[in-house]
C-alpha cells in the first residue's frame, strides 16, 4: 500500500519535468544579464536609459501577462498555454538575437517576458500533485529556480569566451523549444484541470491582500531587492571592464568565486535562521549586507580584490533575501489566499526588475556609476526601516481538509471545536471548494482533540 507521505512516480515525473522547463526558461532569460549592458551599449540608437529599459522591460511584460496566462490555462488547458508562452519566449529571443538596434532589442526582451508561463507551470504542478505533497513539490521547484539562476550568471560570461553575445539569445531559443519537448515527453497529462486557491491568484481578494500591512512590507521588499539587483547590473559589467580591465568574456572569473562563497554563506545562515527560529535578525542582516556590498563596489572600483569581496557580499545578501521572502509571504498570507498573496508578490518582483532597469539606466546616463550605486545603497538603507518593524514570523503549519457533503451544514460547529484547540490560529471554509484551510502551531497536530476531529471527518 502506498504511503500518503510518499510521492507517486507520476508526481516525481511531474516535478522533474516541470522543474526542468522552469530551469531552461530561467537560464535562457538570465544568462545574458551579466554581459547585457556591455553588449547593448554597442547597438544602434542606444542610450543608457534605453539600455536600462531593454534590460528591465521583460519584468513589466511578465508582470502584465502572468495572471492572464493563468486564467487562459484554466479555460483552454495548461499545456497549450505553456506551449504558447514558450513559443513567444523563443520568438522574443530570436528577435533579440538578430537585433542591431536598441529598439528591436527592447521588442525582443518584451516578448521574452510576455511568455510568462511560470504561474501556469505552477498550476499544472498543482494539478499533478496531491495536496499533502504540494509543499514539497513547490520547494523542489524553488530550489531548481535558485540553482538555475546561479548557473545562468556563470554560463553567460563563460560562453562569451567562444560565442558572441547575440548567440546567447539563440541558445535561449533552443532552450524554449527544448522546454516544449520536455513538456510533451516527460510531463504527464493531468486527469482534470481546476483552479487551485493555494497556488493561483484570485482577483477579488487582491486589494485586501495588497494593503495588508505585513504582506505590504514583504512585497515592498521583493520590489526593492529586484530593483537593486537589476540597477546594479546596468553598471557592474561596465565598471568591471572600465576599472578592473575585465572584458565580458573574463568576468565569470569574478562571478564564480563570488557565487560559490555566497552559496556557502547563505546556506549556513538560512540553516541557522530556521533551526533557531530567528529569521528576522538574519533577514535584516541580509539587507545590511546588500547595502555594504553596494558601498564597497561603489567606493573601491580600482581594487579587484575588494570588487570580488563586494560582489560576494552582494550575492550573499541577495541569496539570503531571495530565499527568505517567499517563505515569509507564505507564512504571513491567509491560508485560503496563499495563491493570491504569491501572485501579488510575483508582480512586485517583476515590477522591481522593470523599475530597476529603467532608473538604473537613467541614473547611469546622467550621474555615472556613482548615481547607480548611491541609488542602490539608499534603497537598501530605506528598506531597513520597514524590515526593522516587521513582525517576526510565526512557525505555523497549514492543512487543507476536504469537507464532505454530510458535514458541510455543520461547519460552524466544527470550526468552533477547532478554534477551541490550543495553538489553532486560523480556520477558513470555502464553500465552493468544499475545503477548509487551517493554520496552526506544529504541536496542535498532536493534540488529541485535533486527531479525534480529523479522524471523525475522514470517516464520514
Amino acid at each position: 500500500m502506498l504511503s500518503a507521505n510518499k510521492m507517486t512516480s507520476l508526481e516525481r515525473r511531474a516535478i522533474a519535468g516541470l522543474s526542468s522547463i522552469m530551469s531552461l526558461r530561467m537560464i535562457g532569460l538570465f544568462m545574458v544579464l551579466p554581459v547585457f549592458s556591455l553588449y547593448a551599449h554597442q547597438l544602434k540608437g542606444s542610450t543608457p536609459t534605453l539600455v536600462g529599459l531593454a534590460m528591465g522591460i521583460y519584468g513589466l511584460s511578465q508582470a502584465l501577462f502572468q495572471i492572464p496566462f493563468g486564467a487562459l490555462s484554466d479555460r483552454y488547458g495548461r499545456k497549450p498555454v505553456i506551449v504558447a508562452g514558450l513559443l513567444i519566449f523563443s520568438i522574443g529571443s530570436l528577435v533579440a538575437g538578430f537585433a542591431h538596434s536598441i529598439f528591436f532589442m527592447i521588442l525582443g526582451r518584451a516578448l521574452q517576458g510576455i511568455g510568462a508561463v511560470g504561474s501556469t507551470i505552477m498550476a499544472l504542478l498543482a494539478d499533478l500533485t496531491r495536496e499533502n505533497q504540494r509543499t514539497k513539490a513547490m520547494a523542489v521547484t524553488g530550489m531548481t529556480i535558485g540553482f538555475s539562476f546561479s548557473t545562468a550568471m556563470l554560463l553567460g560570461p563563460l560562453l562569451t569566451r567562444w560565442l558572441p553575445v547575440s548567440s546567447l539569445f539563440f541558445l535561449a531559443v533552443l532552450f524554449g523549444l527544448a522546454g516544449i519537448f520536455v513538456l510533451f515527453t516527460s510531463v504527464p497529462a493531468p486527469l482534470n484541470t481546476h483552479w487551485h486557491r493555494d497556488t493561483e491568484p484570485e482577483l477579488h481578494s487582491f486589494f485586501k491582500l495588497l494593503v495588508a500591512p505585513e504582506l505590504a512590507k514583504l512585497n515592498c521588499g521583493i520590489f526593492i531587492l529586484h530593483a537593486i539587483f537589476t540597477a546594479s547590473f546596468v553598471a557592474l559589467p561596465v565598471s568591471l571592464k572600465q576599472f578592473a580591465g575585465l572584458e565580458s568574456s573574463r568576468q565569470w572569473e569574478i562571478y564564480l568565486p563570488a557565487l560559490l562563497g555566497a552559496f556557502i554563506v547563505s546556506l549556513v545562515c538560512i540553516g541557522m535562521a530556521e533551526r533557531k527560529q530567528q529569521v528576522k535578525p538574519y533577514f535584516i542582516g541580509g539587507i545590511t549586507t546588500l547595502a555594504l556590498a553596494e558601498l564597497l563596489i561603489w567606493l573601491t572600483p580600482y581594487s579587484l580584490a575588494l570588487a570580488v569581496t563586494g560582489i560576494c557580499l552582494f550575492f550573499t545578501g541577495f541569496s539570503l533575501l531571495e530565499a527568505f521572502l517567499p517563505s515569509l509571504i507564505s507564512r504571513a498570507a491567509p491560508a485560503a489566499r496563499k495563491g493570491s498573496a504569491l501572485g501579488i508578490y510575483s508582480c512586485a518582483q517583476f515590477l522591481g526588475i522593470f523599475t530597476g532597469g529603467v532608473l538604473g539606466g537613467w541614473l547611469f546616463g546622467h550621474f555615472g556609476f556613482s548615481g547607480v550605486y548611491f541609488f542602490c545603497t539608499a534603497l537598501a538603507l530605506f528598506w531597513l526601516l520597514p524590515a526593522f518593524f516587521m513582525q517576526p514570523p510565526r512557525y505555523l503549519v497549514t492543512q487543507m481538509w476536504r469537507i464532505y457533503p454530510p458535514m458541510q451544514p455543520h461547519w460552524d460547529t466544527i470550526a468552533a471545536k477547532l478554534q477551541g484547540i490550543p495553538g489553532m490560529v486560523e480556520t477558513t471554509y470555502i464553500a465552493e471548494d468544499s475545503t477548509a484551510y487551517l493554520k496552526m502551531e506544529r504541536k496542535t497536530l498532536q493534540h488529541p482533540d485535533f486527531i479525534r476531529l480529523k479522524e471523525q471527518l475522514q470517516s464520514e
